[in-house]
Parts: structure tokens; sequence; C-alpha cells
């Protein structure tokens, strides 16, 4: 029989299967014994599925318990043996609101909602209303396994009504033809949730009469969209509305539109809804051709004696990921060539670099025009999801 190493040469490289043909014994005493590599003991745990030796039982809660051991291992072993009664008084105790190894805290609240604790409610409300996905999913699958043991009418009774959180599970509980109403919530991840869970469209299109705000309208026109992808009468919509926008000082239209057309549809869920409806009723501006628009700015710097580089794409120069310009090395300096549009920048370079480019019908962002807020807009950008400036959205990039 092959054996564990074997079967789990390095992490991430588990053959399940062959785990799978080996005696549960054995596997159960190689996750009790933390001498072992945890990238080895967790897909163990995954193929004790089922068939958990009784006698083991106590030694893996104990792992479960143990707050020195990895959390991978600890999350598979709350997952294994999550229907253990004799886990919930642990779980609820203080001390587990204040651990803080990666998923754990995440990884109690889901088994305390496997074992039938109500309490958990709240915290699940707000871990389900989390801007991250992975920890939004264990929020959900806590608050539909308690809907699931007590009924969604006796879980709904139990949530509140005054955190945007709460309002939030309640949509996710709830009839959905009772989400038409939370179009109008003040709190727009509510709203835009609501705006998800939609799917009648003639409701939606009944409710325009009757949204109290303005908002709460362009949300209906931007669920009514995504019901029927009619761009004509979502145009018409915003035509009677008066074209609603949100009206940023110094923000031009030639840089609103490239901004708007580039961002605003994958805009997070708390932006301005007027900046979603905005572009789907407004044309795109003209891409340029890049490989033209890179050989111009080469020209034009050379021309002035600036000896410039081949340019790269952002992602080449900051060796991962990707974004929205081009860099072309200068000397001691960097110019940046975005991709929206005919914008230019530069970090050190010399002033006859925006001379020369402007020459030739480049638009030269310079400290005041770049620092501009787009407000409302907000666009993920390393771990935040905030409004951004305006250079940072022309020459954006993201690893």
């Amino acid at each position: 029989m092959r054996n564990i190493e074997l079967l789990v040469p390095a992490a991430r490289r588990a053959d399940a299967v062959g785990l799978r043909e080996l005696d549960a014994d054995e596997l159960a005493r190689y996750v009790a014994d933390p001498a072992h590599p945890w990238w080895r003991r967790e897909p163990c745990v995954r193929a004790l599925t089922g068939r958990v030796p009784q006698a083991w039982v106590a030694e893996l809660i104990d792992r479960i318990q143990d707050p020195e051991d990895t959390s991978e291992v600890r999350i598979a072993l709350l997952e294994l043996l999550g229907d253990h009664a004799e886990l919930l008084p642990w779980l609820r105790h203080q001390d587990r609101r204040e651990e803080n190894g990666y998923g754990m805290p995440e990884a109690f609240l889901k088994a305390r909602a496997g074992l039938g604790d109500r309490s958990v409610l709240p915290e699940l409300a707000t871990l389900a209303a989390s801007e991250w996905s992975h920890r939004r999913e264990l929020g959900e699958a806590g608050l539909y396994t308690l809907a699931r043991r007590y009924g969604n009418e006796a879980i709904l009774a139990e949530l509140g009504d005054e955190r945007p959180e709460d309002r939030a599970a309640r949509l996710r509980l709830q009839d959905a033809e009772l989400d038409v109403f939370a179009l109008a919530d003040p709190d727009r991840s509510v709203a835009h949730l609501a705006r998800s869970l939609l799917t009648d469209e003639h409701r939606v299109r009944a409710y325009l009469d009757e949204a109290p705000t303005t908002e709460a309208k362009l949300w209906a026109a931007y669920a009514l969209y995504h019901l029927t992808e009619d761009t004509v009468e979502t145009r018409a919509i915003y035509d009677h509305l008066g074209r609603p926008r949100v009206e940023v000082a110094g923000l031009d239209e030639e840089l609103r539109s490239a901004i708007v057309h580039q961002f605003a549809e994958g805009c997070q869920a708390h932006s301005d809804p007027r900046w979603r409806v905005e572009v789907l009723c407004t044309e795109p501006p003209a891409h340029p051709d890049q490989d033209e628009q890179l050989a111009r700015a080469i020209a034009a710097l050379t021309a002035v004696g600036l000896e410039p580089a081949s340019p790269v794409s952002a992602g080449e120069h900051n060796q991962q990921g990707e974004g929205t310009y081009h860099v072309i090395e200068c000397g001691e300096g960097s110019v940046f060539i975005s991709t929206l549009g005919r914008f230019a920048t530069g970090h050190e370079v010399a002033p006859t670099a925006r001379q020369a480019l402007e020459a030739t019908g480049f638009r030269w962002i310079d400290e005041e025009t770049g620092a501009i807020e787009v407000t409302d807009l907000c666009v993920y950008y390393f771990g935040a999801r905030v409004p951004l400036t305006v250079d940072t959205l022309l020459f954006y990039w993201q690893d």
C-alpha cells in the first residue's frame, strides 16, 4: 500500500483518490500528530469524510481546540466533525472571538451555525456583508444553514433592521418579490444586493413610478437593464429622470468619459448608481491605437533628445498584474502613456518631455488634474474600495 508521503509529495499535490483508499485509522493517526506537515495532514482530513474512526474523535477534537495547530488543518477538522454537539460550548467561548488565525473566526461562526446556534445570527450577517467573497460566502452559508434548520420566518423574526448588514441578510432569506422595496435602502450596498436578487422585470418596471427617490429609480433602471438588456428602455428612463449624474469639480468630459467607460460597470457595490446608469446611457470614447500612440510618443521624445527606451506595459513594468498604461523610461525619469485615451504624465522627466508630447496631440495630466477625486465611484485598489483620483484611474495598475 502506498504511504501518505508518496500520496502527498508536496503542498497542493495530494492524490485524493489514493488517500481515500488508505485505512481510516492510519489517516486519523497521521492527522492527530501535529509534528507532520500541515499540507499533508489537511488532505488526510478530507480523505476521512464519512469514515472517521470513533476511537480517534477525541484526539481530532483536541487538534481543533489547539490554537498552536495550523489553521488549515483545524478548519478541515471543523468541517469533518462539525456535527459533534460537544464542540458548541467551546466554540461559543469568548476566547474564540480573540483567535485571529487565518480563517479561524469565520470557521468558528460557520461551525456554530451548523450546530444550530441561533445566537450567531448578527455575526453571520456581518460576515455575509463582507466585501471579500470568501468571507461573504461563509456568512451566507451559515445563514442558509440556520434557515434550513429553523425555517426562514423564524430567522427573519430574529434579524433586526437597524444595521445595513442585517437588512442585507433579510434580503437573502425573504421572498424575492419584496426585494424591490430595498432599492430605496439608504445603504447603497444593500440596494445593490437587492438589485442582484430581482427576477421580475414587470415588478421592477411598476416600481419605477413609486420609487421614493431619484437614486431608487436609478437602481430600478439598472436592475431592469440587467433583466432585459434593453438599452433603449434604460436610456429612455435616464432621459425622463433628467440624466442625473455625479458632478465632480474639475472633471471635464474627456476625462469623465474615459474613466466612466473603463470603471463604472465593474465598480464596487457602494458606488453611486448614477455612475452605473451613465455608462449604459452614454457612448464610449474611441480607444486609441496603442501601437500608433506609443510610436508617436517615442518619436516625440526622441526628437528632443531624451533617448526613450522601448515602452513596456504596466504589468511588465511592475513584474506582475496589469494596468491602463505603458511606461517609457527616459534616463532617470519615466513617462506614462494611458491606454484609455491621449493622456500622458511623467515622473522626474525633463520639461521637454511634456512639451514634446503635447505638441504631438497628447494631453499631459499635471498634479492638479491628477489629484481630482472621482466622487462615489468606488474602485478596487490594493484591498481598498474607495473613490480614486484621476491620476490613479488613468494610470491604474493592480497586481
